[in-house]
């Protein structure tokens, strides 16, 4: 039987801040016309003690989910955390940087590469990698690609992976957003007795969600692929991943 962790023990907290350049200030992403699409800064309130409202494992793990900027993971590659349900890895290749997983909305996934570009330099996209089918790894293309500015750059995605981007977020679209609303509770108010975290990450953003189609699939474990210099060899796993979620 497992033991449970020592609330005392905080090595989770300081591994979660290794690499840490710099923070989006303040943590709230708009839409052109003004209306809030992300706001981490809401999420304050997990500074104090846990209050007898929230079990005390979600409490901590919604601290170390609220964790948000820009981290570098390893010499040349880096990830924003914190401005969407998933994170963002940037790889810096030999002109620019490959975006894998470009976050739900267009606009967080934006604000993410601009953050990166403070700290790393104005590099331009040379490569974009979707890693699975789910709109949280798709959706925000258009914030690191916009339209017109994606000629000459491959985007990498499992073989199969529009087929079923398109059968969960079109055909199903309705029932899968509904779904997302109760699991992550985006629409409740973020306080002690709200929505305190989704456990994998803070919640879902509510922006512009977009696709770029593929350019080169992934048919096989061990494919290489090469982009802006970076050699990539992918592993295929479809049972794991969707269908079914």
């Amino acid at each position: 039987m497992s033991q449970l962790p020592s609330f005392e023990d905080t090595t989770d907290f300081e591994n979660a801040d290794r690499g840490f350049l710099g923070a989006l200030v303040p943590a709230v992403v708009s839409t052109a016309d003004g209306r809030v699409v992300w706001d981490n800064d809401a999420y304050d309130y997990l500074k104090g003690e846990c209050p007898d409202t929230v079990n005390p494992s979600l409490w901590r793990q919604a601290q170390l989910c609220a964790k948000q900027g820009l981290y570098e993971v390893t010499d040349g590659i880096y990830q924003v955390r914190g401005l969407d349900l998933s994170n963002m890895t940037l790889v810096e290749g030999e002109r620019g940087v490959i975006v894998i997983d470009p976050l739900i909305s267009t606009e967080c996934a934006a604000a993410a590469l601009a953050l990166y570009r403070e700290h790393r330099g104005a590099r331009p996209v040379t490569g974009l990698v979707y890693t699975h089918s789910h709109g949280d790894h798709f959706g925000g293309a258009r914030g690191v690609l916009p339209a017109g500015s994606e000629q000459g750059v491959p985007v990498i995605a499992p073989v199969g992976f529009l087929e079923h981007a398109v059968s969960e977020n079109v055909y199903a679209g309705n029932a899968m957003t509904r779904r997302a609303m109760y699991m992550y509770g985006d629409r409740l108010p973020k306080n002690p007795g709200g929505q305190v975290s989704a456990g994998l990450g803070m919640t879902t953003s509510t922006g512009t969600v977009s696709l770029i189609p593929p350019t080169v699939d992934v048919t096989r474990t061990g494919q290489e692929e090469t982009v802006d210099g970076v050699r990539m060899v992918f592993q295929l796993t479809p049972a794991p991943r969707p269908p079914p979620r």
